[in-house]
């Protein structure tokens, strides 16, 4: 009898937002702590985002391809768009996407279905502005010791990183993949990640942010290659020096040799490099990498230099030598040994040498996610999904992340990537599986939709779906709180 006046025990009820399928006691969360058991109800933690903005509304083009005063600009164009941030997922996927809106944009039927996609096939490409070397080209890149990816082919000032994919997700250790999800959600959502460069550099990345190599913040990005910053600055220095010597990993550039001094008439100066000789005044190898000037290993930038030629030198010769940020210069005057001496540089070359340093860009990670939606999230949008990626392919349907303009890779399936830094703040979770869980919305005229096969009868007014309970971000302002679940309640999952 008293056991049937004490309060039953809440029921635990099941998650079926991903494969995990947890079992969640009242008041918990799920192991990805973005679905919760309140009072019974299984409810999204995180609120629909929807993105603001005050202008003018514009159209898709008609049916004839004639522009209506038409941008382009689907996505911010001047109306409310309701992002997948926040939705929901479609998992198993034979369920419609958790929002499928419509709405009328200049006499035009739009629908915008939006879904939060269970990514196991993604990762992200980093840029990182740098002259230093971080390692070689193939090192592993590791957080925690463990492999999370490799470093790519170098671009013009900056290191690259390609991080996460399937097999560092799926492919290693289950400590691997846990690593890399962890790793990739933090890089996605703007946290900083120290990551170790087997034979390289310790170095903490951040979106948005200087990267942080060995424990110093890099500053500047190079202006340019050794032989683009004597294009760029040769006749700055002309009739205030003799020669100009300019430190990069890649291309050294001597002024004198270069193209740049023989149109100002200069003098050959005799001053010699080491390194392996391209065209006249550009030099390769003329050290090892490093976190030295220009990318190099050299501290002591006379150590690239050969003894002058006898026989085009003299004495008195001026001599700047300078790295490709204008961070590091030194001047010489050579002795009548013909050897490069100390002095103190001028102002005409100091002048130029800060002007060096102005041109330079300031340095910054960036971060792309980078997934592969061409799996069966797109049965959330249509019953036949090789009509979406046909749809996507002729520009029919236009795919964004968060509200971000999306770049849709060439080629089969749906590969998107996108700057995190254009989506709203917090845009990306993980399940345990292990994988991240990213926004991702297809917009398309609803005549166009109903042709796909579209969920016709799950299509919902945006009146209904932006109520009180979604998080509003500006569009010029995608800055705002992430996890003020207070002021914006609860957001529903549409079961």
């Amino acid at each position: 009898m008293l056991d049937d006046l004490r309060d039953p025990k809440p029921e635990k009820i099941r998650c079926d937002a991903c494969p995990v399928m947890c079992f969640i006691a009242d008041g918990k969360s799920g192991a990805c702590d973005r679905y919760a058991n309140h009072a019974g109800e299984l409810v999204r933690l995180d609120p629909l985002t929807v993105i603001q903005s005050g202008a003018k509304a514009v159209a898709f083009l008609d049916q004839g391809n004639n522009a209506q005063d038409w941008d382009g600009d689907v996505i911010q164009g001047g109306r409310d768009f309701v992002t997948a941030v926040g939705a929901g997922t479609t998992y198993p996927d034979y369920k419609p996407a958790p929002f499928i809106v419509s709405q009328e944009v200049e006499g035009v039927d739009m629908v915008t279905v939006v879904t939060e996609g269970i990514f196991s096939y993604c990762g992200v490409k980093v840029k990182i502005d740098t002259d230093r070397h971080i390692g070689d080209e193939r090192a592993v890149v590791r957080v925690d010791g463990e492999a999370i990816g490799h470093v790519m082919t170098s671009e013009y000032g900056s290191k690259m990183l390609s991080l996460g994919g399937v097999e560092h997700l799926t492919g290693g250790s289950k400590k691997e993949g846990r690593v890399t999800c962890d790793a990739l959600l933090r890089l996605c959502n703007r946290e900083a990640v120290e990551m170790m460069i087997d034979g390289g550099v310790t170095m903490v990345v951040e979106a948005g942010k200087a990267p942080i190599i060995n424990g110093t913040p890099e500053k500047l990005m190079r202006v340019g290659c050794g032989s683009a910053t004597i294009g760029m600055f040769a006749k700055q220095w002309h009739g205030h020096v003799d020669e100009v010597v300019v430190v990069d990993d890649h291309i050294t550039g001597v002024l004198s040799e270069h193209e740049a001094g023989k149109g100002l008439d200069m003098t050959p100066s005799g001053i010699r490099i080491n390194g392996r000789r391209s065209t006249p005044g550009r030099y390769f190898q003329v050290a090892d990498p490093g976190t030295g000037w220009g990318g190099t290993d050299v501290e002591d930038p006379l150590t690239i230099l050969r003894p002058a030629d006898p026989k085009r030198a003299w004495p008195g010769l001026r001599l700047l030598m300078i790295s490709t940020t204008g961070e590091q210069w030194a001047y010489f005057i050579l002795d009548d040994d013909l050897e490069p001496q100390p002095a103190d540089i001028t102002p005409e070359l100091l002048v130029v040498a800060e002007r060096i340093a102005e041109n330079c860009e300031p340095s910054l990670c960036s971060v792309l996610f980078m997934g592969g939606a061409g799996g069966s999230l797109r049965a959330g949008v249509t019953e036949n999904p090789v009509r979406l990626t046909r749809s996507v392919k002729e520009s029919l349907t236009h795919v964004s992340c968060g509200g971000a303009e999306a770049y849709v890779w060439p080629g089969g399936g749906i590969t998107v990537m996108v700057d995190v830094m254009d989506m709203p703040t917090n845009s990306f979770g993980y399940v345990p599986t292990p994988a991240l869980v990213a926004p991702i919305e297809f917009t398309l005229r609803r005549e166009d939709y109903g042709t796909l096969g579209g969920h016709m009868e799950h299509i919902q007014p945006v009146a209904e779906v932006v109520t009180q309970d979604v998080r509003r971000v500006a569009q010029l302002a995608l800055q705002s709180d992430p996890n003020d679940r207070e002021n914006y309640g609860w957001s529903k999952r549409d079961k």
